[in-house]
């Protein structure tokens, strides 16, 4: 394989990962919420926690690992279950939570905090795993096989979505200078009801998928 077919691998790999990334769905609420609450690290780690998971599983599908993607989506009910409660959780602990000061340094435990969050909350969905296995057989990507172009499209789906990522938490952090304390704490808890919902939403329809 030349460096040209590597490199044009990566750049599919890139575009993937910022398409399935760019959708705002709870993790970008949340990310958005950090960003302008907690400062732009924490919002980064936030999206870096997903752009991880969704390396995860494009790994899993660009190396054709049909045996764990099959377990994953085989338990999706209880995954999906999982991520609802979480999200419940998330929604709560946001809607309480009091902004940090201005100036403030975000603690080493709240980065790591946000990062593992976001990775296991885009982990419990393992219908995922199904859409980088269409989208990698539709690009004739998904051989199995072919070792370094499975890592090479892996690495573009990670840089894509953390460019994505990179892109919102920078943008929304920008805001922050804007908004008092009194506006921040509307955004804690407007942000956590909608998380909230989500969560919901997801475990209500959990069991009629």
């Amino acid at each position: 394989m030349s460096v040209l077919s590597v490199f044009n691998i990566f750049l599919r790999g890139l575009v993937i990962g910022f398409s399935i990334a760019a959708p705002v769905g709870p993790i970008g609420l949340l990310c958005i919420r950090r960003s302008l609450v907690d400062g732009l690290l924490v919002g980064l780690f936030t999206g870096l926690g997903a752009a991880t998971a969704d390396a995860v599983y494009g790994g899993i599908a660009g190396f054709g690992l049909t045996a764990v993607s099959s377990v994953l989506v085989a338990y999706r009910v209880w995954l999906a279950l999982f991520g609802g409660l979480f999200l419940c959780y998330l929604g709560i602990r946001t809607f309480v939570k009091a902004p940090v000061k201005d100036g403030a340094s975000p603690q080493q435990s709240g980065v790591a905090s946000a990062y593992a969050s976001t990775f296991l909350l885009t982990l419990t969905n393992p219908m995922t795993i199904l859409s980088f296995v269409a989208i990698f057989a539709g690009l004739g990507l998904a051989s199995g096989a072919d070792r370094r172009g499975a890592t090479m499209i892996v690495a573009g789906v990670f840089a894509g979505s953390a460019a994505w990522w990179l892109l919102l938490s920078s943008g929304t952090a920008l805001l922050r200078i804007r908004l008092s304390d009194g506006w921040m704490r509307v955004v804690n808890h407007l942000s956590g009801a909608i998380i909230l919902a989500f969560g919901i939403y997801e475990i209500a329809t959990t069991f009629s998928r």
